[in-house]
């Protein structure tokens, strides 16, 4: 992927670190295959080790080039009772303590967004299996009367099985199988920081971004849709759920720096990594990273991978 010079690059690269890994050939992972479609890409070794278990859900080429649903599970047309099956195995991964992070939270696995679900599967697998995975994230700001703009950010939960004590938007949150985005959005908005349903309503979808970060474990694939929410400035979130330690509300300068921060120096003080990214094309849609900007055509270009975005 191009980069540029920009300190805005760090971020882009580390979020992307899993895009050459699907597209050399021989990588260490082969393509999740259902029907004629490839819907995910699984390490090599997590699906022999693993998945090679169970021959009668799944099933490998000859050559080990591919992994499929066996054609026994494909002939199930019940989306709900083929998703079972595999459910199935995934639970037993998950009591053996192979797959961590268990949500109880179903995840479309689909070649597009547009295009209906051919599985169903946990998502705390969703990465074990490498499919594209959607979520929503919220720019929440308050628009000040000399024209400068504050952000409102969260700091994420000790507690958080992932990115605990990081940085995150006010709202964001995985996009599970059964809601639309937007009604997403107002519900994670009521659940996470106390925004009433009539405030959320007015978060206005602004795009999206996508990236391909790889794991130890697997490759997330994301696209995250989003939204902006111009905010009172007598509004203020409160913790509901416990996922947020607190809240802050951060000039956008300061949020600027934040994320020029590199994690390696800063810690705890940048944001979850992906967040980054939605804060990055916030700046880019507001004039606040311009075509002045060193490396400007290769963020935006880059915020959306070629063939990620789907």
């Amino acid at each position: 992927m191009s980069t540029s010079s920009s300190p805005f690059d760090y971020w882009i690269r580390r979020c992307n670190n899993g895009l050459d890994s699907i597209s050399v050939s021989g990588s260490k992972y082969a393509p999740f295959i259902v029907g004629h479609d490839v819907v995910g890409y699984l390490d090599r070794s997590f699906a022999s080790e693993h998945l090679g278990r169970f021959p009668d859900v799944f099933s490998t080429d000859g050559d080990g080039s591919a992994v499929r649903l066996h054609e026994r599970v494909e002939a199930v047309e019940d989306l709900e009772a083929r998703s079972e099956i595999v459910q199935g195995v995934l639970r037993q991964l998950r009591d053996e303590g192979v797959i961590t992070g268990w949500r109880d939270e179903l995840y479309p696995v689909l070649t597009s967004f547009e295009q209906p679900p051919v599985l169903l599967i946990e998502r705390a697998a969703s990465v074990y299996f490498g499919i594209k995975a959607y979520g929503v994230h919220v720019n929440g700001y308050v628009r000040r009367a000399d024209g400068t703009m504050d952000m409102w950010v969260a700091r994420r939960s000790k507690s958080k099985p992932t990115w605990p004590n990081r940085l995150d938007h006010i709202v964001a949150g995985g996009q599970p199988h059964g809601i639309s985005p937007t009604d997403n959005v107002v519900k994670e908005c009521g659940e996470e920081a106390g925004i009433p349903e009539s405030l959320a309503k007015k978060a206005v979808a602004v795009g999206a971004v996508s990236y391909c970060s790889e794991y130890e474990y697997g490759l997330k694939r994301d696209v995250l849709f989003c939204y902006d929410l111009e905010l009172p400035e007598e509004f203020e979130p409160v913790v509901v759920d416990g996922e947020v330690e607190t809240f802050y509300r951060m000039p956008i300068d300061e949020v600027i720096e934040v994320v020029k921060r590199r994690h390696e120096d800063h810690g705890d003080e940048t944001y979850k990594d992906n967040c980054n990214l939605v804060v990055i094309d916030f700046l880019v849609r507001h004039g606040l990273i311009g075509p002045e900007t060193p490396g400007y055509l290769a963020i935006v270009r880059s915020l959306r991978p070629a063939g990620e975005l789907r």
